[in-house]
């Protein structure tokens, strides 16, 4: 019995917690925790799996405004990865606004986040 409550209380603290995370931010996100949420949703999402390691990524904040953090993904060229280490190309855009955790991607043809 004292197993099963056991695991049962492990079961909700671990859904509590993911609900967590998923959910609005109570407080917003600072700088580090929005490139940190970009981070993960990148990896759990795949994005960038059949295009280039995210080891060969490297971000920088384009723009901080009261709404959100705005930053570039640009290809890393280095011993590990090709490329001439002289550039630095550009892969992506994002946005993470501060109070929900949205992500918005520009869209580079249309200009448009």
């Amino acid at each position: 019995m004292f197993r099963f409550v056991g695991k049962a209380v492990v079961a909700v603290i671990l859904v509590l917690s993911v609900v967590a995370q998923a959910g609005p931010h109570s407080h917003p996100l600072d700088e580090d925790g929005a490139l940190a949420l970009l981070e993960r949703t990148l990896k759990h999402d795949g994005v960038y799996t059949h295009r280039i390691s995210l080891d060969c990524v490297g971000y920088g904040t384009e723009e901080t405004t009261d709404a959100y953090f705005q930053f570039v993904l640009r290809e890393n060229h280095n011993a590990k990865c090709d490329g001439d280490p002289e550039t630095s190309p550009v892969i992506d855009r994002y946005r993470v606004y501060r109070q929900s955790g949205k992500i918005e991607c520009l869209e580079r043809i249309e200009d448009k986040w």
